[in-house]
This record gives structure tokens, C-alpha cells and sequence, in this order.
């Protein structure tokens, strides 16, 4: 009996590793191609056209991507079901050109409508908004933005991520989660002029 057991489990074990080692290339390229359309859909709002991405630059659970029209700050918050990563386009000026859900786990029908309430034309607009003239909030704690439909805490979780990724813009690198804030030696964030060495 252990014997069989021993070999069932040295079989399965074979062949997980083997499924692992053939598709652990494919999907690395998936995540790429959709990072890159993620990407040029938050700059230019479309995943069509050329857009020159630099090397991104990582800091404190941030990842920067400077491009030659904007750039797009990857940041995370803790919504209702869990981790909601964002990806948030910006203009030199500080002013919001898209975003996108990159990963949720969200309440279907609730918290992943934050894919779309908050795009430009939803109740909750925050296209062309610039997070340093004013943060963005729900309506429920003092601000401008409508929260989605009995889903104020992925709303305010959402939010948090954006206000967030603009700090990490801006060179402030703060912890979407927590609060903290850390100077990032005291430097501004890169510029879309700007290139990272």
C-alpha cells in the first residue's frame, strides 16, 4: 500500500512539474502583452498605436512606467475581498488619463464594477482629475466621487490605490495598505520626458 501510494504521489508530482515547465512560458508572455496593453490603454486610451515604454523603475511595492506620452504607475490596496491592483495613467501635470483593473477578487456584480464606474462617463468620473489639487474620496467621507452601489469599501480601497499611485508619481512612495510614507531620496518620480538609466 505505501508503495502505491509512493509512486501515485511521485507520478502526480512528475506531472505537475512537467505541466509547470510548459506553460510557465507562455503565460510570462500573456502577463507581458497584457501589462503592455494595459499600459497604452491608461496613456492613450487604447491599446492600438505606438507608445515607447522605458525601463520600469520599482520602489516599495510601486512600479513605474515611464513612457513617451505619460506615465502609469502600478500600485495595490486591500479592497473588500482583497488585493485590488491598479494600473493609473498620468500627465506630466499630474491629471489622471486612465486606468485599468489589472487583478481583483472583488464581489461579482459589486467591487468589480470599479472596472468601470470610475472611467470617463461613469457616475463615479475620475478621468482628467489631478489627485495633488485635490484627494480623490467618496461622497461619504467628505469628498467628490460616488461611491459604486453598496460598495464603499472597495470604492474607498480603489481610491486609496489611485491617490496612491500619484504620490508614487510624484516621488512620495507610500504604502497603499498602511499609509506610511518613505522619501524616495528626496527625488521626484521621473517625468515622461525624463529616462531612466
Amino acid at each position: 500500500m505505501v508503495l502505491v501510494l509512493t509512486v501515485i504521489s511521485v507520478v502526480a508530482g512528475g506531472t505537475l512539474a512537467y505541466v509547470n515547465e510548459v506553460t510557465q512560458e507562455p503565460i510570462a508572455e500573456i502577463n507581458a502583452k497584457n501589462l503592455q496593453d494595459g499600459i497604452k490603454k491608461v496613456i492613450i486610451g487604447s491599446t492600438e498605436g505606438e507608445l515607447k515604454v522605458e525601463e520600469p523603475v520599482e520602489a516599495d511595492g510601486y512600479t513605474i512606467y515611464v513612457t513617451d506620452k505619460g506615465t502609469a504607475v502600478k500600485a495595490v490596496a486591500n479592497g473588500f475581498g482583497g488585493p485590488i491592483e491598479v494600473l493609473v495613467g498620468f500627465n506630466e501635470a499630474g491629471n489622471i488619463l486612465g486606468y485599468t483593473i489589472l487583478s481583483t477578487v472583488e464581489t461579482p456584480g459589486l467591487g468589480v464594477k470599479a472596472d468601470t464606474w470610475f472611467q470617463k462617463g461613469g457616475k463615479g468620473d475620475i478621468i482628467g482629475r489631478n489627485p495633488g489639487e485635490k484627494e480623490l474620496s467618496v461622497t461619504k467621507d467628505g469628498g467628490e466621487i460616488d461611491a459604486i452601489t453598496a460598495s464603499t469599501i472597495t470604492s474607498r480601497a480603489f481610491l486609496g490605490a489611485v491617490n496612491a499611485a500619484y504620490h508614487a508619481f510624484k516621488g512620495n512612495w507610500e504604502d497603499a495598505t498602511s499609509g506610511a510614507s518613505v522619501q524616495a531620496g528626496q527625488e521626484e518620480a521621473p517625468s515622461a520626458n525624463d529616462s531612466i538609466q
